[in-house]
């Protein structure tokens, strides 16, 4: 389910929890709308509050720490690309199959991961890219050095390839990212519980319902954040492919 669905359900089950508190306000009897009764309700809301606060806080933190990382990730291997095509160039023409096979492959697997819509995350798990990769491995491993330069060359060759076999595992492993369902259902049920409290202590007017209104979407809209956070390589936050495309540009040079 994308993100803006989930957000959007979000919001639908806080703010109707918001006008189901409305409600039941009008339906309550008189003594248990006293003081004494709303100052203990309004207690035991502040406490869930902040329970929801924290567990959101802590959401939205580990969210944006994954973000970065996939991204400063994704940085390092467009440079490792780079300096793997340098070291096959600097080895000789006998690598430039190689060199041809590596931009092929990487090119197919970047568009794949930064497709408009995501939809060729899911194919990036395919075996024919796993059996590219190591086509391109077998290829280095069959070079003959001539010398102690060749030699080291293809030793750093071997190194950068199997570094850059992780952009795969990152791919399949970010594609699955997104809040744990029992997690999500009970913040949420927080929420609603904190909304219902919020309808049953305030007045019922256009004031109070457009107040609660504009904060039911601004808790909406952080669930939306921690989600798309969640997702570095889907939807409208994603990671830059800058790095990747400026990596391609400088094959064959």
């Amino acid at each position: 389910m994308s993100a803006l669905a989930i957000s959007f359900i979000v919001f639908a089950c806080v703010f109707g929890s918001a006008l189901a508190g409305f409600y039941l306000r009008t339906r309550l009897p008189e003594h248990h709308l006293s003081e004494d009764s709303l100052r203990a309700v309004s207690l035991a809301i502040g406490l869930i509050a902040t329970l929801a606060a924290l567990v959101l806080g802590l959401l939205t933190a580990s969210a944006k720490s994954s973000f970065d990382k996939i991204d400063d990730e994704f940085q390092q291997v467009a440079t490792k690309v780079v300096l793997l095509d340098r070291a096959l160039a600097n080895y000789g023409p006998e690598s430039k199959a190689a060199r041809d096979l590596l931009r092929s492959t990487y090119a197919s697997v970047i568009e794949l991961v930064f497709s408009g819509d995501g939809s060729g995350l899911a194919k990036v798990d395919a075996p024919q890219r796993l059996a590219g990769l190591e086509k391109f491995q077998s290829m280095i491993r069959e070079l003959v050095p001539r010398n102690e330069s060749q030699r080291w060359l293809q030793a750093r060759a071997l190194e950068l390839g199997n570094d850059l076999a992780q952009i795969r595992s990152l791919v399949i492993a970010q594609n699955t990212g997104s809040i744990p369902t029992p997690l999500l259902v009970i913040l949420v049920l927080w929420l609603c519980l904190i909304f219902a409290g919020f309808g049953v202590l305030s007045a019922n007017n256009l004031t109070v319902a457009a107040t609660l209104f504009v904060c039911a979407l601004s808790v909406s809209g952080s669930i939306f954040l921690v989600e798309e956070m969640s997702r570095p390589l889907d939807g409208v936050m994603r990671i830059s492919s800058a790095p990747q495309f400026d990596a391609l540009s400088h094959f064959g040079k």
